[in-house]
């Protein structure tokens, strides 16, 4: 006890001491420089943890693509077409990044119109340490445009799992390239941009949520993977013979790594590392734990048994309804967006699919674009300003958010932003697949596709079974 007595004293007088040496004025400075001092210490330590985590969080959106959609993806297609698969999801990792730091970044972040950024950060001029207040006020511009850089990205990855197995990598290439540009950036900049006219916190005059991309990312991929399977046609004999997934144990690896990046993807969009990152941390979470559960509830009740499969792909169907929401609910909320989108994307992707009779190779659509849209609508209902006051009055006080919070509004507006990303990308989508078709063409031969598009594209298999044999 008599121990345990002096430790405390001498604990109090440690913190006394630093106490007192901190409330003294160093000579030579007045209180109010030391003061001044002191804050832009607190400062420089607030910027250097947010600038932390926003590179951690543009690390785990990257691993997103590669390797997590790579292995996703690649499980489940045939095993003649794992490594075309993948490729798809290697190549914008390096095509998409020269095209942002050339152009792309300005045009999604750069002043300009409503619909369209400048050319002011063209070649990342001006992109430095100096942070861009409208966007981050406590992190350099450059971390900002690459963790952006890892959004832009994946989407036209995404896109891929509904042209899959039979599109020319030269094709998927040039498209990929010009949809970045044609698509992505006007839709980004609408939505976050400077002006954009569906930004929310920016004056946009169409103030659309989306926390972390559900109409940018999820929507524009989704809708256009659906326009690419329409205009492309049906796989070679799909759907009379069976193509089943050559391995779900790496499109079960690939899930496990999504669910871990879009932590990066939906907290991350936060662009701090304060209480809202944590809040779309634990929602993202929620919604995608409630989503497996759902699409894996309705798979059992119509077939008798849940699968691995529909428990991955209930995750995803979470994961991205979640992410226009992530930080504007709670956990209740983001338990029953999960729920809901668990249930809608397997009833998209097993009936609707069915009747329409549509080869979206790898339910890129179902899931994506059909989970998107779902999201964003909900948001529009669940959003509260107890997460996010993003809408005040003019003394700076909270207003509502979504419908439950008091602002029925919210849901037009929502349903408004959601037409415009459908607009933008079918029609953008529909007139990229006509030019590229006419420039180098779209789909490859019959043969090549028999082959499989692994031999035929890259001259090299995922398997040697020889080697594995012997």
């Amino acid at each position: 006890m008599r121990r345990r007595v002096v430790r405390a004293v001498g604990f109090l007088a440690a913190v006394g001491g630093c106490l007192t040496a901190a409330a003294q004025t160093p000579s030579g400075m007045t209180a109010q420089q030391h003061l001044a001092q002191l804050d832009q210490a607190v400062a420089n330590a607030q910027m250097s943890a947010d600038n932390g985590w926003m590179l951690v969080s543009a690390a785990l959106v990257l691993m997103m693509t590669i390797p997590g959609l790579a292995l996703f993806y690649g499980g489940l297609v045939r095993k003649k077409n794992v490594l075309s698969t993948m490729m798809h999801s290697f190549a914008m990792a390096g095509i998409v990044s020269v095209v942002w730091a050339f152009v792309g970044y300005s045009l999604c972040f750069g002043s300009g119109t409503s619909f369209i950024g400048g050319l002011h950060h063209i070649f990342l001029r001006g992109v430095g340490s100096a942070p861009d207040p409208a966007y981050a006020a406590t992190i350099p511009q450059a971390t900002f445009m690459i963790y952006q850089l890892m959004f832009a990205i994946i989407t036209p990855a995404l896109i891929s799992g509904a042209f899959a197995e039979r599109m020319k990598f030269s094709a998927m290439a040039l498209f990929s390239l010009l949809w970045s540009l044609l698509v992505y950036a006007p839709m980004a900049h609408m939505v976050w941009g400077k002006g954009g006219l569906l930004n929310a916190s920016l004056g946009g005059r169409i103030p659309t949520l989306d926390f972390a991309g559900g109409t940018v990312v999820h929507i524009t991929s989704g809708v256009s993977a659906l326009v690419c399977a329409l205009y492309l046609g049906k796989r070679l004999n799909y759907p009379k013979e069976p193509m089943p997934p050559h391995s779900v144990a790496l499109s079960f690896i690939g899930a496990g790594l999504l669910w871990v990046g879009w932590f990066g993807f939906n907290a991350g969009s936060a662009l701090s590392a304060g209480t809202l990152a944590t809040s779309a941390f634990v929602a993202t979470h929620f919604g995608a734990a409630a989503a497996a559960i759902g699409w894996s509830l309705a798979e059992w009740i119509r077939n008798g048994k849940p699968s691995a499969l529909g428990a991955i792909s209930g995750a995803v169907a979470g994961l991205v309804a979640i992410t226009p929401a992530a930080g504007f609910v709670g956990p209740m909320s983001a338990l029953a967006i999960g729920f809901l989108a668990g249930i809608f994307c397997y009833f998209m992707v097993v009936k609707v699919k069915h009747w329409f009779g549509y080869d979206d190779s790898l339910d890129a659509f179902g899931v994506h674009g059909a989970g998107g849209t779902l999201g964003a609508i909900l948001t529009g209902i669940f959003a509260t300003s107890a997460v996010n006051p993003i809408f005040k009055d003019a003394q700076g006080h909270a207003l509502p958010v979504g419908w439950l919070d008091g602002n029925w509004m919210q849901v037009p507006r929502q349903l408004g932003g959601i037409a415009i990303a459908w607009t933008v990308s079918i029609v953008g989508t529909l007139i990229l697949l006509k030019v590229v078709d006419l420039l180098v063409g779209l789909r490859v031969s019959e043969s090549h596709e028999a082959e499989g598009l692994d031999l035929t594209q890259h001259g090299e298999e995922g398997y040697d079974w020889e080697i594995a044999a012997s």
